[in-house]
């Protein structure tokens, strides 16, 4: 999916509720987004601000309304305008719209959680765009949305500006990566071990701790996953690890991408990707090095993952998240 070309950093970041807010959707902002300064952390303190339409009382959806002093010009200078769900999901306020087609034109980034993604259709700005929504409502996006390119079985979608969340606990995942894409791995792990949760889940099913370390139910493959993350230079083919699993390689495959949610080789090339975004951030070995480290074999390999993986090459990220490493 595509990314924006530079990604300017985020200090304002900008909620708006409507009535029949969503509590735990507002929370999984408010734990990424609007937490004070940990000294023990060191991670970026944004100025948050939630805001509505109309300000005063936003009516609840779980037996409590909110009370937002702020109007939608909360948003006129914020870098991230997100979109907090709501159950009026296809009554849309013009001046809500009006916000965040502005924010758009002006180059914020655009985040819309759950419901809140038919309010970025509404407002035109999914067309073209790979995008997602709460399960439930990922048929009713596509057939009043056409244009847009509505993925259903993700956790989130990153268009250019536009970042899309499937639901409930995927705010998290959805916040999580953002913060990956502007201040690197290690800041976003630091965040999720704050929250207790795991820094990335790739794809719809497949989950991942700080480390790589997954956390996978299955006790067919839990201590697989464990073995793998051990020997990531080494050669991890289906036949080896089916091997490994004392299983005939289609059935290791099958049985697999059914527990995990990926393949074999894109579990295996994603947890090689992640470690090599720590290499790159904590150390200065060469692209080399880290490419034979990982088991990719060659430095052209794992530009090519990495850049596949990433939108930027491992020497921008290195340059990026390790300004200190020459």
């Amino acid at each position: 999916m595509a990314k924006p070309e530079t990604v300017r950093p985020v200090h304002k970041v900008a909620v708006i509720v409507q009535d029949h807010a969503e509590p735990f959707g507002l929370g999984s902002l408010v734990e990424v987004w609007g937490e004070p300064e940990h000294p023990e952390d060191a991670t970026p303190v944004f100025d948050f601000q939630v805001c509505t339409p109309r300000p005063g009382r936003v009516r609840g959806r779980s037996d409590y309304d909110l009370y937002v002093e702020r109007g939608l010009e909360a948003t006129l200078d914020a870098d991230l305008v997100c979109l907090s769900p709501h159950h009026d999901y296809k009554d849309h306020d013009p001046a809500v719209l009006d916000a965040i087609r502005a924010a758009s034109d002006r180059g914020a980034i655009l985040y819309a959680h759950c419901s809140g993604a038919f309010e970025l259709g509404a407002a035109g700005l999914l067309d073209g765009r790979e995008c997602t929504t709460h399960w439930r409502y990922t048929d009713e996006l596509q057939a009043m949305y056409p244009e847009a390119k509505v993925q259903p079985d993700v956790l989130y979608c990153h268009d250019d500006n536009v970042l899309t969340g499937a639901g409930s606990a995927a705010g998290i995942d959805a916040s999580l990566h953002l913060v990956r894409d502007l201040y690197g791995a290690r800041v976003a792990a630091t965040m999720a071990r704050r929250i207790v949760v795991p820094p990335h889940r790739d794809g719809g099913q497949a989950q991942f701790i700080e480390r790589a370390v997954p956390e996978c139910e299955s006790e067919t493959f839990g201590p697989l996953l464990a073995w793998i993350l051990g020997h990531l230079e080494e050669d991890l083919d289906v036949e080896t690890l089916a091997r490994k699993s004392l299983m005939s390689p289609r059935t290791f495959a099958r049985r697999f991408r059914a527990e995990t949610g990926a393949t074999p080789h894109s579990w295996v090339t994603q947890q090689r990707v992640l470690r090599a975004e720590e290499l790159l951030e904590q150390t200065d070995r060469s692209v080399e090095w880290i490419a034979s480290e990982v088991g990719f074999g060659n430095a052209a390999t794992f530009r090519h993952h990495f850049t596949r993986s990433r939108g930027i090459s491992p020497q921008q990220y290195r340059r990026s998240f390790s300004p200190g490493v020459a």
